[in-house]
């Protein structure tokens, strides 16, 4: 059984991270968070690498930008704010060229926005991605203005292919009318960020206790080998919070899309007209863990992701990272993977585990407090210890069919299942779980580019320390 994707009845599912950007030919009052008016110096984080302006660095030891700033429109819930574009630009007042904070480089320094809607009258969802274009420049194709209710309550999620994405708002209190949320004092989530999240997941658990919202189910798929033993969730299609496809951080990034057009630099909405109106349209994709599960796994292992009418593009049916994390939420497996301390999008200032900012982030997507999570992996060695004995097996059992699929990232893993193999090393390393005691249970041969083509698993059951 396939996930049913309803109109009417909600919502959708899950993360997994990405590792890589495609391009293919085609509330609350938010006190004391961390947000900057535009034109308001952004404070860097420790690990910035970007002088200060003025500062000369040498040619030789001068650190590629990996940060940028993303001026966030006025009323950026309203159906006016979801239509007007956001603008990428360079950290600490430098230009997009200075920076190369340009969408025209968005492998490297993407920035993505997504917004999923709800009707609270009626349960009903849908989506709208807001465009991104580069600071200076115009849209491809004007953005339409979406029609939503009058008391839509919206949530809007952030991506972004570089390290820090820093958001800044076109009027001095646009960032308070978005209630959005880039981390703590000094101290942003990294690449993600989000607005209004705690306010429309409260609406979505509203609705569902009324049965105005009614979340269908993940659906099960005779492709998918039982591995796991009493952790794993058996056949049934894995949501984002399935250490079978978890990472580091569980959940981040968005499902959005973009076209860019290569000659002029200027993008637009991913929609059907679109794309047959901009000539040698590339397709621009952020690293995420949501697409990685929705538009990679999923069909490989015979699941389809739940979705919602696009209101960009002639209400087709549509993911988002809300969604997915609505369908996870209702159907949350019995191991579940939240948002752990030791996720990099949560350590704060000197990269320490830190329970309130986690709390934060997990607040934003809907997921429940560190301390109520009885017996959950919220703490890092249950986390990587899950990680460890849920995935891999997974992997091993289903290596077949993973190595029938695309990879997300070809200079990554050359199929789906040297990608997620490369994931799984990398989120041990990340999370640190060699200090807790376990041994890395992925071994990588990797071709002259450093591309994994093959992948060893150690399956032996694990305890952390």
């Amino acid at each position: 059984m396939a996930r049913i994707a309803v109109q009417l009845a909600v919502p959708v599912a899950l993360g997994l991270v990405i590792g890589g950007v495609l391009a293919f030919q085609a509330g609350s009052s938010n006190s004391g968070l961390y947000q900057v008016a535009l034109g308001t110096p952004v404070t860097p984080t420790p690990t910035a690498s970007v002088p200060a302006p003025g500062t000369a660095t040498p040619a030789t030891t001068r650190t590629a930008n990996a940060d940028c700033d993303l001026v966030v429109p006025a009323h950026p819930l309203t159906a006016q704010g979801l239509a007007t574009p956001y603008q990428l630009t360079g950290p600490h007042g430098q230009t997009p060229a200075a920076s190369g904070c340009r969408m025209s480089n968005a492998a490297k320094l993407g920035a993505f926005v997504q917004a999923t809607i709800l009707d609270p009258a009626t349960g009903t969802l849908s989506v709208y991605d807001p465009l991104v274009v580069t600071q200076g420049t115009r849209p491809a194709v004007r953005p339409p203005v979406p029609k939503i209710p009058a008391d839509a309550v919206v949530t809007i999620d952030f991506g972004f292919n570089g390290r820090d994405l820093f958001q800044v708002g076109a009027t001095a209190d646009a960032l308070e009318q978005g209630h959005c949320v880039n981390g703590t004092a000094g101290s942003v989530f990294g690449p993600v960020s989000f607005c209004n999240g705690v306010n429309f997941f409260a609406a979505v658990q509203k609705d569902e206790q009324k049965k105005l919202l009614k979340v269908p189910s993940p659906g099960t798929s005779d492709k998918i080998i039982p591995s796991g033993g009493d952790l794993g969730t058996g056949r049934e299609c894995p949501v984002t919070r399935n250490f079978e496809v978890a990472d580091q951080s569980a959940a981040n990034n968005v499902t959005t899309e973009y076209l860019l057009n290569p000659l002029t630099g200027q993008t637009a909405q991913d929609t059907t007209s679109n794309a047959g109106n901009i000539a040698g349209a590339t397709l621009l994709r952020p690293r995420s863990d949501n697409t990685l599960l929705d538009q990679f796994l999923d069909p490989v292992l015979g699941c389809t992701p739940f979705q919602v009418p696009d209101l960009a593009n002639n209400d087709q049916l549509a993911s988002s990272q809300a969604l997915d994390e609505i369908l996870a939420g209702a159907h949350q497996p019995k191991t579940a993977a939240l948002v752990p301390e030791n996720a990099p999008v949560v350590r704060g200032t000197g990269r320490q585990a830190s329970a309130a900012r986690t709390d934060l982030y997990r607040e934003e997507l809907g997921q429940a407090p560190l301390e109520s999570q009885a017996g959950q992996p919220g703490n890092p060695q249950l986390y990587c210890q899950d990680l460890v004995n849920i995935q891999t097996p997974f992997l091993a059992a289903n290596r077949q069919l993973l190595a029938s699929g695309q990879s997300p990232v070809t200079s990554q893993g050359n199929n789906l299942l040297t990608f997620m193999a490369d994931e799984l090393d990398t989120s041990f390393a990340n999370l640190g779980c060699q200090h807790y005691g376990l041994t890395d249970p992925v071994t990588i041969t990797r071709n002259s580019t450093g591309a994994a083509v093959a992948a060893t698993f150690t399956t032996a059951r694990q305890k952390a320390s």
